[in-house]
This record gives structure tokens, sequence and C-alpha cells, in this order.
């Protein structure tokens, strides 16, 4: 097969973690999939079994789609969930279910797991992790939580909230990775990438 062209893909629609590879300094471009998460939520009840199956669903779709295109591709894909004592929390889709959320997360600690896959086109091997990082909320006030959801930064993010903006003034401690609670675990993609493909990221300016 003739390749065309060789880039990175970023299998993901998260503002969040295309601005980690801007800040990063990486080169990528978006490719949006077209998974249904819900149907995954009902076929795993085990957190890091079903963020590392959506990542893999959404590096599977990238690839199938690339390969017709004769697009070749490191593809890096992602799904991050919430755990809360054990319940899956995933994203909001209105102010009421971010409330509802929200209420349940300030004043705990809870798990934000991310499942990260990766492949390369033109290679066959895959590599699928996990990452988990401990977040600890402050107490807030029912007044505190509605003056957050209406920045709409919940949006699209799981456990209705994001750390590189205002969610940042609220959360006591951190326990773990950092950039995993934006959405990307940089550390661990770093070494896979490195180890696996050979391509190291602090090459880029």
């Amino acid at each position: 097969m003739e390749i065309i062209l060789k880039k990175i893909i970023l299998a993901s629609k998260s503002i969040d973690r295309s601005e980690i590879f801007k800040r990063a300094g990486i080169p990528f471009e978006v490719f949006v999939t077209n998974i249904n998460e819900e149907k995954f939520k009902t076929k795993f009840s085990n957190a890091v079994e079903l963020v590392k199956e959506l990542a893999k669903a959404k590096m599977l779709f990238t690839q199938n789609e690339l390969m017709k295109k004769k697009i070749d591709a490191i593809i890096i894909a992602a799904d991050t969930i919430v755990v809360l004592k054990g319940e899956i929390i995933g994203k909001a889709y209105n102010e009421e279910e971010a409330f509802k959320i929200l209420k349940k997360l300030v004043g705990e600690s809870h798990k934000l797991i991310t499942g990260i896959a990766i492949t390369e086109i033109q290679n066959p091997k895959i590599i699928i992790e996990s990452d988990t990082t401990i977040v600890e909320f402050l107490q807030l006030s029912d007044e505190e939580i509605w003056q957050y959801i209406k920045s709409n930064e919940w949006k699209g993010r799981a456990g209705a909230y994001s750390i590189r903006d205002k969610a940042n003034l609220f959360i006591r401690k951190i326990n773990g990775s950092s950039s995993n609670v934006i959405g990307l675990p940089m550390h661990k993609l770093y070494e896979i990438l490195k180890k696996e493909f050979g391509l190291n990221l602090v090459q880029f300016k």
C-alpha cells in the first residue's frame, strides 16, 4: 500500500487533551470518533476495564478510517471517567446533571481514571494502558457549585469539571499525575511512545 502521509493523530475531541499537546509543542491532528460510549457502560462495570475498552474502540475506529485513506500515522486515543466510592461517573449532559455530580464530589476524594490506546497503522502493535489519580475537593455550598456551573466548564468533561480552569480553585489535593486529571497521563504516554514506537516527544519544538 502506498504511504502518502505519516503523522500523529489524537483520536479525541477533548479540548483539554488538544491543549496538553499544544503546550508541549507536539504536532498533531484531531480525529473525532463515532463511538457510543453509553453502550460500553452497560457491558463493563469495572472502571479500569471500561476506560481501556473505550480508548481501544476509539483507536480501532480511527485506524480503520485512516487505512481507507492510505494515511500512515501513530494514533493516540483516550477516555476518562471519575469513580467515587465505586460509582462510575461520566459526563453531564445538562446543568442539572452537572450539579448532581459536583454535589457528590465536593468534600470528597475520588479517582480519575484515564485509559489510553496507541498504535501505528503500519505496525500491528497495540498498547493499552490506564492511569489513576486521586483528587480531593473542598467542601462547597450549593451556590458556589451553581456559580461554577455557569462558567460552562462542565461541558464534555468527566466529573463535570476541568482542573485546567476554574476548578483549580476548589481542588485541595492531587495524588498522582496532574496531566491525567486534564485528560492524558503524559508521563505514561511519553514512556510508551519512546519504548514501543521509537518516538521521542521531547524532540519537538
